[in-house]
């Protein structure tokens, strides 16, 4: 189910989808969620509700959670749900508020 869930955001129209939703939210966490995690969670809702799971936010939390629970069990579950998690959410990059960027000063 994982990889057709991974499978399926990386059908055209989806990635368009995705797309579209990523340049809308301009990188800004608040329009990610506002944007970007609908998107995700109805693509993900298409696949999992064949299997089993209901066809709404709830469906696709239940699996998320199914999916934790098995990826320290299963390093190939581990390594796909990773690989979902960076479809549609930001890359955790530090905070560009270094030395001289007009960030958190140090002392």
């Amino acid at each position: 189910v994982l990889a057709e869930v991974i499978k399926a955001f990386g059908s055209p129209e989806n990635a368009q989808r995705m797309d579209e939703a990523r340049d809308n939210a301009c990188n800004d966490m608040g329009k990610m969620l506002q944007f970007l995690l609908p998107v995700a969670t109805q693509i993900q809702q298409d696949v999992i509700k064949a299997y089993g799971f209901s066809s709404d936010g709830e469906g696709v939390l239940k699996f998320a959670r199914l999916i934790k629970s098995y990826e320290s069990q299963d390093p190939e579950i581990a390594s796909m749900s990773g690989k979902l998690k960076a479809l549609f959410l930001p890359p955790m990059a530090l905070p560009s508020h270094g030395p001289g960027t007009g960030g958190v000063a140090t002392s």
